[in-house]
């Protein structure tokens, strides 16, 4: 009788188990951060190579952070930024200055164990238009506690993935996976997530991507080296 018992109570407990871990991870998804998690300084000449995930988390991010096996370079390796400057990329508000974006790169964030920024901050009236910066597709529309309202754009070689955060709203009928053109329209500047309330502003990042092509992992490129003349 015992081990009847038992054995009916071993799939109970994994049940039990199991709902545990999926109330956890779903917690740990929507707490993360606006942002790929970046890859002490590496992926771009090496995004060939075999990549491998940890999930490490970091305060205020989506982990799991990435790490690369074979050559390492520098996130502002000068091949992504050629391939990029190549592009003629648009800037993704209008009138915005390229060179207020100048330094923004490397400011260190304070916050629970504090970061760096890897991203560019372009001021702007709420709801100003915002605009995609090439050709590709939405690869996630993705809502977090510090980016608040998201978009990950792939390019068309999923090479890079372009970021726009704190956004008020999507455009109408934005969905994840839909085709954009250069220049659309794909949302409205706004102070979501941990904006200052009475800042508007377009936090925009490019990541180069691993080879698994993975909205949420890659490696930060200065969007400054990329815009200036």
């Amino acid at each position: 009788m015992k081990r009847r018992m038992a054995s009916r109570s071993y799939p109970l407990g994994i049940a039990a188990a199991s709902f545990a871990i999926g109330i956890l991870v779903g917690w740990w998804l929507h707490a993360g951060a606006p942002r790929p998690a970046g890859v002490d300084a590496s992926t771009l000449s090496s995004v060939a190579s075999t990549t491998s995930a940890s999930a490490a988390v970091e305060s205020k991010r989506v982990a799991p952070v990435a790490g690369t096996s074979g050559v390492r370079q520098p996130a502002n390796s000068g091949d992504a930024i050629d391939d990029l400057r190549d592009r003629h990329l648009r800037l993704p508000i209008d009138e915005a200055q390229i060179e207020s974006m100048k330094g923004n790169f490397d400011e260190h964030r304070a916050g629970e164990g504090g970061h760096v920024h890897e991203a560019a901050d372009l001021l702007a009236p709420r709801n100003t238009p915002i605009h995609a910066v090439e050709d590709g597709t939405i690869a996630k529309l993705f809502l977090s506690k510090a980016g608040g309202r998201t978009i990950y754009q792939f390019d068309p070689s999923k090479r890079f993935c372009y970021y726009y955060a704190h956004l008020e709203r999507y455009a109408d009928g934005l969905a994840d996976g839909q085709a954009v053109t250069r220049g659309d329209v794909i949302g409205y500047v706004g102070t979501s997530g941990n904006a200052p309330p009475n800042t508007p502003h377009l936090h925009f990042a490019i990541y180069v991507l691993g080879p698994e092509q993975h909205w949420w992992q890659g490696a930060a490129v200065d969007p400054y080296l990329v815009f200036k003349k």
